[in-house]
């Protein structure tokens, strides 16, 4: 794809809305990535006094999927609001999976094939499947299979206790085995971020958040979850963010990952969280036709992937290069910035890639993105204070960019992503 912003069709992004972000088993916890994403999908379409009928498709994704229904998209899709000829179907590109949901949508819509989408994702970090061992479902197959009661028998007979021992997802590469908290770990020793800098970076970011709660400009694109079982309390804003934090208690705390030499600690990286979030996209005409004001338009955006055993979360840095050059802009053109904030260290070590001739060599560009103006990035803090539902987290991102950009009469924004597997996306919007 060259660039959503050439003559033709134009994707316009309406609207967005996420549910608040909670840490994983607290307040949302008795609620399923279906449950949040279905509350956040009517949400949107109320919110938009949008015709459910002119809904073309559901484009969802999710990290970790309901082993039962594991295509959340078709579940958030039956709704009474919405035809049940309406397209739906769930994708994953790991912590970047809601990107992937919102730039396959923009894909249909600049083809022709459709005209009004909603894409977004969710995440359940409370509700994680978890798995017999591999032996013990063998003899449950095999159970289920027998023919005699003294077959029934012997095989029940053979069932030891070390078969009980539950196997739970785990957040780590599949081919190298290291967890992303190791990687972030590793990228910080091998760019030399110190851990005061990070911890100051995620002070930043829960002040940031705090202070984007308190006049509202969070809370605006939030929609209240009342909380199970009673329903008689409702979340209206993220639980994470820590008000009363500071450097002192960031210091304090412990590393997690390389208990003696190292400085990713849980107060400088991204919490595990439960969350929904959901964007309107329309093709130009049909938001005209509707008398829908666009909020920005989507300008370009690229995905790019880097050996997960080098320095996993570094693929932001070879993807933003792409999209601005497929927007036919530069970093000096755009006015706010939003990076995914899984760790301190990964935000620091990516702003570093953005500045280095040999990051950019390796994208095949002859000069760096280059250095970031940090009174444009991550203006109401990230995922560090907001949260990290692994699904839903590009929605959040697009959604409080493409708001803040219009509060601010910006022209253009840009938002990266990195997820496992050493992959990377960026986009860039402009403002309607």
């Amino acid at each position: 794809m060259t660039s959503l912003g050439t003559p033709g069709r134009r994707v316009a992004i309406v609207a967005g809305v996420r549910t608040p972000f909670a840490r994983a088993g607290t307040v949302l916890k008795d609620l399923s990535a279906i449950d949040l994403g279905k509350r956040c999908v009517a949400e949107l379409i109320q919110r938009t006094d949008l015709e459910g009928g002119l809904v073309e498709a559901i484009v969802y994704g999710t990290v970790v999927p309901s082993v039962v229904a594991p295509n959340i998209a078709r579940e958030v899709s039956l709704m009474p609001m919405l035809p049940r000829g309406c397209e739906a179907y769930t994708v994953s590109r790991a912590c970047a999976s809601a990107n992937q949901a919102i730039t396959d949508a923009a894909d249909q819509i600049v083809l022709g094939h459709h005209d009004v989408i909603i894409a977004g994702g969710a995440e359940s970090l409370s509700t994680v499947p978890i798995l017999h061992s591999r032996t013990m479902s063998e003899k449950l197959v095999a159970l289920a299979r027998a023919k005699s009661p003294a077959r029934r028998l012997k095989i029940a007979g053979s069932v030891r206790p070390r078969d009980f021992v539950p196997i739970t997802p785990a957040i780590a590469e599949p081919s190298t085995g290291e967890t992303m908290g190791q990687s972030a770990e590793k990228m910080a020793k091998i760019n030399h971020i110190p851990r005061e800098e990070q911890d100051q970076f995620a002070l930043r970011s829960h002040r940031l958040a705090a202070r984007g709660t308190a006049d509202g400009r969070l809370t605006t694109e939030v929609a209240a979850v009342y909380v199970p079982p009673r329903y008689e309390t409702a979340l209206t804003s993220d639980n994470g963010i820590r008000t009363d934090t500071s450097i002192e208690q960031l210091r304090a705390l412990k590393p997690v990952f390389d208990p003696r030499y190292g400085s990713v600690t849980a107060g400088n990286s991204s919490p595990l969280t439960d969350g929904a979030s959901a964007v309107l996209l329309m093709s130009e005409e049909r938001a005209h036709t509707l008398g829908y004001r666009a909020l920005a338009y989507i300008r370009s955006y690229a995905y790019a992937a880097l050996d997960p055993g080098e320095q996993l979360l570094m693929g932001p840095v070879l993807a933003a290069p792409v999209a601005l050059q497929r927007a036919g802009l530069t970093l000096q053109d755009i006015d706010l910035i939003e990076m995914h904030e899984a760790f301190a260290a990964q935000v620091l070590c990516n702003l570093q890639g953005l500045t280095s001739r040999e990051w950019a060599e390796r994208a095949g560009f002859s000069h760096p993105v280059g250095e970031v103006d940090r009174a444009k990035l991550n203006v109401m803090g990230g995922s560090i204070s907001i949260g990290h539902p692994f699904g839903a987290t590009g929605g959040r991102i697009l959604t409080t960019l493409t708001n803040e950009l219009v509060r601010r009469s910006g022209q253009f924004g840009m938002m990266t992503v990195c997820a496992a597997g050493g992959m990377g996306h960026t986009m860039i919007i402009e403002r309607a």
